[in-house]
């Protein structure tokens, strides 16, 4: 049994050079167990260059890929060629542009790991939950009536971070959704939103969303210690992109 660690990486958002640095100051080894939390692609100008590091990586490292609101917008188009306008503004733009010059082969290479190699969620020991974005259902994430909402949602952490950090776990009007896991492990929302460039704890939520698709570094955690590492700021890696204009 490896005696490595959980490693939690989050939206990387095509900043492949961000994801680089951030493992390197990890110091990852082929023992640890990678835990992708979703958004490997939009924003950053290296969207395609992410996957194919990503390919690569997993036949040397043990790599869990969750799946993200992006990516699922990504092999929709893919699929389809429909650019929808709302995903040109949220950095497809800079994708599709990318994706110019990739050849159709490696297009249909990305595809096909987008559609049949990412996951919605992985649990450990019914101890911590790893998904992208959160869930909507009190019962938990597998009763979960949208399964496009483990990659979409907000209200859990938005929920989280509202929540009165005195109110007793035991009150009946503490969250019902916060009780079902001690740890959950998101992305999704960036933590720049509250002001913060590092990982945040709300209730049982910890969102290592840092914000690596605007003006925020890219963060890896050890999910055990909460010891952290964070690429630069991912803007000073691509100087002169704009991540949602390019």
């Amino acid at each position: 049994m490896s005696n490595g660690r959980t490693l939690a990486i989050g939206d990387i958002h095509g900043g492949l050079r961000a994801l680089q640095q951030a493992l390197q100051r990890a110091v990852v080894t082929t023992d640890d167990l990678l835990v992708f939390l979703g958004d490997y692609v939009d924003g950053w100008s290296e969207s395609p260059e992410v996957l194919d590091f990503l390919l690569q990586l997993r036949t040397s490292h043990r790599c869990i890929f969750l799946r993200g609101n992006h990516d699922a917008l990504l092999l929709e188009w893919f699929k389809t060629g429909f650019e929808k306008p709302q995903w040109l503004k949220h950095g497809g733009r800079s994708t599709l542009q990318a994706y110019a010059g990739v050849s159709a082969a490696d297009r249909q290479r990305h595809a096909d790991f987008l559609e049949h190699d990412l996951v919605d969620y992985h649990q450990q020991d019914n101890q911590r939950l790893f998904l992208h974005a959160g869930f909507t259902h009190v019962r938990g994430f597998l009763n979960e009536y949208f399964k496009p909402m483990l990659y979409w949602d907000r209200s859990l952490w938005e929920c989280a971070v509202a929540l009165d950090p005195t109110l007793p776990k035991d009150s009946q009007r503490y969250p019902s959704r916060l009780k079902l896991y001690p740890e959950i492990f998101i992305g999704h929302t960036p933590t720049i939103h509250i002001g913060s460039k590092q990982p945040v704890q709300a209730a049982c939520v910890w969102n290592l969303d840092t914000g690596a698709g605007f003006t925020g570094p890219l963060t890896l955690m050890d999910v055990d210690s909460k010891v952290y590492w964070q690429s630069d700021e991912v803007h000073t890696l691509y100087p002169g992109e704009d991540p949602r204009v390019v």
